[in-house]
């Protein structure tokens, strides 16, 4: 199987993050990942982006890129935000986050000129588990 890359852009409103767990649980059962990863997965996109959503410039856009290959899902998860944000890795959420993937990042990016945004983007990766859903 070639790697499947999607990007996607939404509002950053927590109304939108259902898209985003939507999009993702359905690209890891096209690929075949298993009812656990599959769940995992979903649950993981869910955390990553509901706590970008907290920190998101009004009227800004989520955006996140899922790139499918054999043995992982990667989905990088990103909004602009006023100042350098950073998520705290002290908190639930993100021990959430670092249980259900096998691997969690973040990521930021400061702006080029003064008043430009900081982008604050959250990297994680799921592999897939067992036997394929059947």
């Amino acid at each position: 199987m070639p790697p499947e890359d999607v990007e996607v852009r939404v509002p950053a409103v927590p109304r939108a993050v259902i898209t985003m767990r939507t999009v993702a649980a359905d690209l890891a059962a096209r690929a075949e990942f298993t009812l656990d990863a599959v769940a995992d997965l979903r649950m993981a996109v869910d955390e990553a982006c509901s706590s970008l959503v907290a920190l998101a410039r009004p009227d800004t856009r989520l955006t996140c890129s899922f790139i499918v290959d054999e043995e992982h899902i990667t989905v990088t998860a990103s909004v602009l935000t006023t100042g350098a944000e950073r998520l705290d890795t002290d908190s639930f959420g993100w021990r959430v986050l670092t249980t259900l993937a096998d691997d969690v990042r973040m990521l930021s990016a400061t702006p080029g000129t003064t008043g430009d945004p900081f982008r604050l983007a959250l990297r994680l990766s799921v592999q897939r588990l067992g036997t394929p859903i059947s």
